[in-house]
């Protein structure tokens, strides 16, 4: 079975998100970023491998398509 790399991964974070943020993200059920713009940022940051650059680079990456981090946890 192939291995897959940041670069096919087939979903829509940011090309430098890193790879143990995209098993975070993955292992919680997140496949986009539209998905994310449900959640709060303190969801995301309690994620075992989310550390302060995933954060910003989602972050940019939301506002790149109008999008933000709720503003509270659910």
């Amino acid at each position: 079975m192939a291995k897959t790399t940041q670069g096919d991964a087939p979903d829509n974070f940011p090309k430098g998100l890193s790879n143990p943020a995209r098993r975070a993200l993955a292992g919680a059920g997140y496949s986009s970023l539209e998905q994310l713009a449900g959640v709060s940022e303190a969801e995301i940051k309690a994620l075992h491998g989310i550390g302060p650059n995933a954060i910003k680079q989602l972050q940019q990456a939301l506002a790149e398509k109008g999008l933000a981090f709720a503003k509270k946890a659910k």
